[in-house]
């Protein structure tokens, strides 16, 4: 499940930069967006992971 957040954020890392590069403000908050998301589920979910061990 990790992995998955991971690959999620990488992949919005890579159309981050394109949106930018591009010149495209609001695609580039919308992804923004998405990774802020992305890094808190990963972090709910890794803490999570380490609690039930």
């Amino acid at each position: 499940m990790r992995s998955m957040y991971l690959l999620g954020m990488g992949l919005n890392a890579l159309a981050l930069v394109y949106a930018v590069s591009d010149g495209s403000p609001l695609f580039a908050v919308t992804f923004g967006l998405v990774i802020a998301y992305l890094g808190v589920r990963y972090w709910m979910v890794s803490s999570g992971d380490d609690t039930e061990r």
